[in-house]
């Protein structure tokens, strides 16, 4: 299992800012092996971190080359003050499911 964490600081964003976000959240739900998302904004920094979820690296390289992504990191300084991405391998996750999580089914 995989995470890509993308963590930006926001910029001005306009209509076209929100209709590429909405296709590659849609892109990226319909991949096989996308099992969820979580975003977090740190109140202190204004940072955002959408945290993305995959059962395998194959899955996760299918979001970061297809078209709309490889568009989207292209214009991507329209809209954001910086970005940053972490990929990396989940080695284990628990919980006592009292709150919701998008692998809370997988554990």
């Amino acid at each position: 299992m995989y995470t890509s964490t993308f963590t930006f600081a926001k910029g001005q964003y306009d209509d076209d800012f929100h209709a590429l976000d909405a296709i590659i959240a849609e892109v990226a739900r319909a991949i096989p092996g996308y099992l969820g998302e979580e975003a977090w904004e740190n109140a202190e920094t204004g940072l955002i971190s959408n945290v993305y979820y995959w059962d395998s690296m194959d899955a996760l390289q299918a979001l970061m080359t297809h078209p709309e992504h490889i568009r989207a990191k292209q214009l991507q300084a329209r809209w954001l003050k910086g970005y940053q991405v972490v990929i990396a391998q989940v080695v284990r996750t628990y919980g006592d499911k009292g709150i919701p999580h998008p692998l809370a089914s997988v554990t």
